[in-house]
């Protein structure tokens, strides 16, 4: 019974799923589902991604959280549209909460938009959202085993940010078994390593986003 439960949340969160993806696409927005921990900065990855691709794109940003508005604000410090969601205790963004929220951002003005899932390492993984593409961010101090342990999220995303990389040498993360890892259960996946805070190798991953956007645009500029 209870496998039969997740079955009809799940598809029921596929249907909205595609209405989403209908209404992003209409709007010519590229929409990127942003999945990590708690702490493994999220916030801070999309700040800097802002930083860097604000002069090509018109950015927005949903955030979501279990409680709090405190991210939205800091988005919106930054002259950046944002829409904060409270979950209230659910573990995951669905389909029906990013539509409600992609309701009141002005889709046919904007070019990216940044969704901040729940942090999380299992349950964002399983809800498609209608975006364009997931990607995660696994943070240094985390530590290099987490592909083993949660293999689903890294096999679901389009690219992995290896954030506060600055840190390396103060954790004991083995890179290269990281890497073995992640190629073995997503060998497209490019890593990208960056500190956010600093704005080291943000701009790698920033080219990757924006060749993205400008591939679902019909490589318009």
């Amino acid at each position: 019974m209870k496998v039969d439960l997740e079955r009809q949340i799940l598809a029921a969160n596929d249907v909205l799923a595609a209405e989403n993806r209908a209404l992003f696409e209409a709007a010519g927005v590229f929409v990127l589902d942003l999945m990590a921990s708690p702490g493994a900065g999220k916030t801070s990855t999309i700040l800097a991604t802002i930083a860097a691709l604000a002069d090509r794109y018109s950015i927005g940003v949903i955030e979501g959280d279990i409680a709090g508005k405190v991210d939205a604000e800091r988005v919106r410090a930054h002259g950046i549209p944002a829409v904060q969601i409270n979950t209230g205790g659910a573990c995951h963004l669905e389909s029906a909460m990013v539509r409600r929220a992609a309701e009141t951002l002005d889709l046919d003005s904007l070019d990216l938009v940044i969704i901040e899932n729940v942090g999380n390492l299992v349950c964002p993984s399983d809800f498609d959202l209608g975006e364009s593409a997931k990607v995660m961010i696994l943070s240094v101090p985390e530590g290099h085993d987490k592909p083993c342990k949660y293999p689903n999220i890294f096999q679901v995303s389009e690219a992995i940010l290896l954030n506060k990389y600055d840190t390396l040498g103060v954790f004991d993360f083995d890179e290269a078994e990281f890497r073995s890892v992640v190629a073995s259960l997503n060998p497209l996946a490019p890593v990208f390593p960056l500190s956010a805070t600093r704005g080291d190798g943000v701009q790698a991953w920033a080219d990757w986003l924006a060749a993205r956007i400008d591939l679902a645009r019909g490589g318009a500029t």
